[in-house]
């Protein structure tokens, strides 16, 4: 019995997490498939090419919440192990925003939803982690930095309040979500290996540049 309610916070965070809200909200606006456009990913950038910022507001935002979403519903399938039960049902989720049942097993780079996820287990450090995605993104114009950048934030900020025990203001979080935000940020680095190529020669695209009309080899972040 146990097993299968293990198996069904894996299938529900999965499912979750693998519907491609950014590709339908930018066909919705543009009737156009942002999987020909830019990057051809279905994150908050290129569909912010593709539609405009409002579109990537509301993408970004459903994105974050299918994490956020995927720990809640795995607290009610297992409330008596309710920390393995939100760091299976938050990875879960990544997994399917990264490779989509619905989308052939392809994807994005699953930011939003690894922090949404982050949000319901630990909010501040999710705050933490969003200011610095948003701010240095938007700074350097490089979200795939701001991204990088944010998501290990959040994760040192989750460790020094886990491993120190400190209660400042919200009782520190457990363990387990702190090994929620290490494979989290693993799955981000990995997912963004080709930026960081082009990070460091210097080729990556920032924000607000021309996309071709088809999938470039640049590709951004918040995907």
């Amino acid at each position: 019995m146990t097993i299968g309610l293990y198996i069904a916070v894996i299938v529900v965070g999965y499912l979750i997490g693998s519907i491609p809200f950014g590709l339908i909200i930018a066909r919705i606006v543009t009737k156009t498939d942002i999987r020909t456009i830019g990057s051809g990913k279905i994150g908050m950038t290129n569909v912010m090419r593709a539609a405009g910022t409002k579109a990537a507001v509301v993408s970004v935002a459903l994105d974050a919440g299918k994490g956020a979403l995927s720990v809640v519903l795995a607290w009610l399938i297992l409330p008596d192990n309710p920390e393995a039960a939100g760091l299976i049902g938050g990875l879960a989720a990544i997994a399917g925003h990264n490779w989509s049942i619905y989308l052939g097993f392809k994807g994005g780079r699953g930011v939003a939803t690894f922090i949404g996820g982050i949000a319901a287990m630990y909010w501040p450090a999710a705050l933490v982690g969003g200011i610095i995605i948003f701010g240095l993104g938007f700074q350097s114009r490089y979200m795939s930095l701001g991204s990088i950048s944010g998501s290990v934030i959040a994760f040192v900020y989750m460790a020094v309040m886990t491993i120190l025990g400190i209660n400042f203001l919200f009782p520190a979080p457990p363990f387990l979500y702190l090994i929620y935000a290490l494979i989290g940020c693993i799955f981000v680095y990995v997912m963004h290996y080709d930026n960081i190529h082009r990070l460091m020669t210097g080729t990556e695209r920032k924000i607000g540049e021309k996309s071709p009309s088809g999938p470039a080899t640049s590709k951004t972040s918040l995907k």
